[in-house]
């Protein structure tokens, strides 16, 4: 193991969660860890290309009942980078369609020798049930509008990789507020670590409610645009909506799409995220998705650092609690 990872170790013992559920509840001294962590697991695989034996006698499990590319595949592939065993778990012709239940089809996957099971689900509060029902670490990918804690990490990461803080920093999260869960992690984290958040959009993605959460609410984007130093894209959430949400999709670019023009009244080093997957034409142009601001596949690279990170602190906290 390379020293960069054995110094992962000592820092790791300060950690005491063997689940990851949320970034609400977790403090500003908890989130730093993570990111510290993550940075030094980037540095020890050489950008995380390149495998370590971290987790080499441990086996993580995908349970995906939503679909995914991004964060599916950058799970399995930081249990590997880590040297972990992996499971791949698909809903669609598994036994829950002969009438077995999650909680008995989770405990099956356990009981095969699983350390630490990943989650998706369209079910808010589905990774807490897990987590009281198994013995294995519970990582929360996912879980509804509710959360999505490893992209709100992969997302501040990003931020922080490239501006050394975010204490001070202005952060605007723009789109579907209401049906976003990677809104509410950014949320908590980025509040959590000092940054000033704006929720803009329209007003039925965007209530007055999330004033009472301590973010600062606008449905002027250009109003708002000048002032931040970041702006985090976020899809609108077609699927997740019972009816059409504003007057259609062209309305909608017209006032909120990310484009070159909208730009010329940025910061020169505003930066720009997104988490994915992009409307280009609907959220922002193909020119800003791929122009100089643009982090969004830094983001992807970024993510696998955030969850191995994630994975090994989880896994070091189980076997310290279990000795």
């Amino acid at each position: 193991m390379s020293t960069e990872a054995i110094e992962i170790d000592v820092a790791a013992e300060s950690w005491t969660r063997r689940h990851l559920l949320a970034l609400e509840d977790l403090s500003a001294e908890e989130l730093t860890l993570i990111l510290d962590t993550a940075a030094r697991f980037k540095e020890a695989t050489g950008g995380c290309r390149n495998k370590i034996s971290a987790l080499e006698d441990k086996t993580v499990a995908n349970l995906f009942f939503e679909a995914s590319t991004r964060t599916r595949t950058s799970f399995g592939l930081a249990a590997r980078r880590l040297g972990a065993a992996t499971v791949e778990f698909s809903s669609s012709g598994s036994s829950l369609s002969k009438g077995e239940t999650f909680i008995d089809t989770a405990k099956n996957i356990e009981a095969m020798g699983v350390d630490v099971v990943v989650v998706r689900h369209r079910t808010p509060g589905t990774p807490q049930l897990l987590a009281q029902n198994l013995d294995c670490s519970v990582i929360n990918a996912g879980d509804g509008p509710h959360e999505h804690p490893t992209q709100g990490l992969l997302d501040i990461f990003s931020i922080r990789e490239r501006r050394g803080s975010l204490q001070g920093l202005t952060v605007a999260l723009v789109g579907d507020i209401a049906h976003s869960r990677t809104a509410r992690s950014n949320i908590w984290g980025l509040k959590a670590l000092g940054a000033h958040v704006i929720v803009c959009g329209p007003s039925t993605l965007v209530s007055r409610r999330w004033e009472e959460l301590g973010v600062e609410v606008s449905y002027d984007l250009d109003d708002v645009l000048p002032r931040c130093d970041v702006l985090n894209v976020l899809r609108i959430q077609f699927e997740r909506q019972q009816m059409r949400p504003f007057p259609s999709v062209r309305e909608y670019a017209h006032l909120y799409a990310v484009t070159q023009e909208r730009m010329a009244k940025a910061k020169p080093d505003m930066l720009i995220l997104a988490p994915g997957p992009i409307n280009r034409g609907v959220e922002m142009t193909p020119e800003v998705a791929d122009g100089p601001h643009s982090i969004i596949l830094h983001q992807v690279t970024n993510g696998l650092a955030v969850r191995m990170a994630v994975l090994w602190l989880v896994c070091g906290a189980a076997q310290r609690e279990r000795s």
